[in-house]
């Protein structure tokens, strides 16, 4: 894909960053963020690579401003705005989880309705955790059996709110995102418990993990650009979920780190209370499967565990994920 113009909202965190990269070479990106001072900046993180051809806006992810204007005449718009569910769910914290999403979702597609020139794809990002804690079978698009506590309340309504959103001009796509790997994101806090002999198994590590190669999520949102007759809901998760446990040892493998002491229930209930965040994000049994994407012939780079984790450590200095 070349010589498109991407916009993408709340794109500052990891998947961000790597859409920068996989695209920013040869399309235009104008990334909303909420972290600029002066409009039209360069992006200057350091994952971003310096010959990408990347600007900065500022937005709120409420209220229109500079922004609006760059939407139209789009190929793509991309939401990944919201706060980060890496908290402790008081009430505050959930206001502002769903607050986020939902006003973000609608600021967009009040721009898109008002545009001369609408965007051709808006994907808006959804979350694998709408389906429920499964021990017994891996969960589809076709699933409708959700339930109905905080996290699931909030996939639902992020989901309604995209889909409310009236955008005729404009074929739209929710990506229910799995546990995305790639040299930071959830990796650094991976690597971080190796350095300490922690690599071992959470909980009873028997929770299925679904995951994807953060190569692969930029790829998808490539391969969905170009299959224009497709639209509604997809799992971006690989064909190949695996269980904590084994998710765990193939990554001691792999980073050659042999000690790995597992942390009990009990030792995530204290340590997430501690550093502030919800056992949930490591308890809960993801077992998702890209139903829709595979059934339309989408091709992944690593559909397997282990080849994308050595891609990924193969990357990463020696020092981020052993002391020695």
């Amino acid at each position: 894909m070349k010589n498109k113009k991407i916009i993408i909202a709340g794109g500052s965190g990891f998947i961000g960053q790597a859409l920068c990269n996989y695209f920013g070479a040869d399309n235009d990106i104008v990334l909303l963020s909420r972290n600029v001072k002066e409009a039209n900046n360069t992006f200057g993180h350091n994952y971003v690579n310096t010959g990408t051809r990347v600007r900065k806006l500022y937005w709120d992810g409420i209220t229109p401003g500079e922004w609006v204007e760059e939407i139209n005449n789009a190929d793509i718009v991309i939401n990944l705005a919201g706060k980060s569910v890496n908290c402790r769910y008081t009430p505050t914290n959930k206001k502002a989880i769903l607050d986020s999403r939902i006003n973000a979702t609608n600021a967009l597609g009040l721009a898109i309705q008002n545009s001369e020139h609408p965007p051709a794809l808006l994907i808006n990002a959804a979350s694998a955790t709408i389906y429920p804690h499964a021990t017994d079978t891996a969960r589809d698009e076709t699933f409708t059996g959700f339930a109905n506590d905080f996290s699931v309340q909030v996939c639902k309504a992020w989901e309604q709110a995209f889909y409310e959103q009236h955008t005729p001009y404009t074929r739209k796509i929710a990506l229910r995102m799995a546990i995305t790997l790639g040299q930071a994101g959830v990796m650094t806090p991976y690597f971080n418990l190796l350095k300490f002999g922690l690599g071992g198994r959470q909980g009873s590590g028997r929770q299925m993990y679904s995951w994807i190669h953060v190569e692969d999520t930029c790829r998808m949102v490539e391969w969905l650009y170009s299959r224009t007759e497709l639209e509604g809901t997809f799992n971006c998760c690989s064909p190949n979920p695996v269980s904590n446990a084994e998710f765990m040892q193939t990554l001691r493998t792999v980073t050659g780190c042999r000690l790995g002491l597992p942390a009990y229930t009990w030792m995530l209930k204290i340590g997430a209370a501690i550093i502030g965040t919800e056992t949930e994000l490591i308890l809960k049994s993801r077992w998702v499967l890209p139903a829709r994407c595979m059934a339309a012939g989408f091709q992944f780079r690593y559909p397997l565990l282990q080849p994308a984790l050595e891609q990924i450590v193969y990357q990463t200095p020696r020092r981020c994920y052993q002391l020695f």
